[in-house]
């Protein structure tokens, strides 16, 4: 993304959790990203909010701190680098309401050229009561989405 970004992450060791500082007009916030496993092997669910005092995620917050789209670069970037250590794992994501969605799709359409390369994108729709993946296509209703990193092949000899 071609976007400013926060660039000052901390990482846990297993690089299953990093934290970055939010700067606006409300203050520091600490924003906090976490890679948890689900109940589906090699799919793992991204959350993202404000760090809490006990070190907890409130994935309810609305900090408008004037940062948006810089916080939405600094997540990709995050999954980029996650992505980099964990290429076979799947990352869902799921937005609180169809508001944050829609955000998400609409920042996923806006660079889904470059981030197309490097990645499978899929939305997770409600088909017959099954959660059905399919191809991203901006400007639908979902649940959530899901992304794969695309495999490299080394083509050095």
């Amino acid at each position: 993304m071609q976007y400013s970004k926060y660039t000052e992450l901390r990482a846990s060791e297993e690089s299953d959790e990093f934290e970055f500082v939010s700067n606006g007009p409300k203050g520091d916030i600490i924003k906090k990203v976490q890679f948890s496993k689900t109940e589906m092997p090699g799919i793992y669910n991204l959350g993202f909010g404000d760090k809490m005092n006990d070190g907890s995620i409130d994935d309810n917050s609305d900090s408008k701190n004037g940062d948006r789209d810089k916080i939405l670069a600094s997540i990709s970037n995050i999954i980029y680098l996650y992505t980099n250590i964990y290429p076979e794992r799947s990352i869902v994501f799921l937005g609180r309401n169809l508001v944050r969605n829609r955000l998400y799709s609409m920042a996923i359409a806006k660079n889904y050229e470059e981030l197309s390369n490097d990645f499978h994108i899929f939305i997770l729709i409600d088909e017959k009561d099954e959660i059905a993946k399919v191809p991203f296509y901006p400007n639908l209703n979902c649940l959530g989405f899901s992304i794969n990193r695309k495999s490299r092949i080394n083509l050095d000899l």
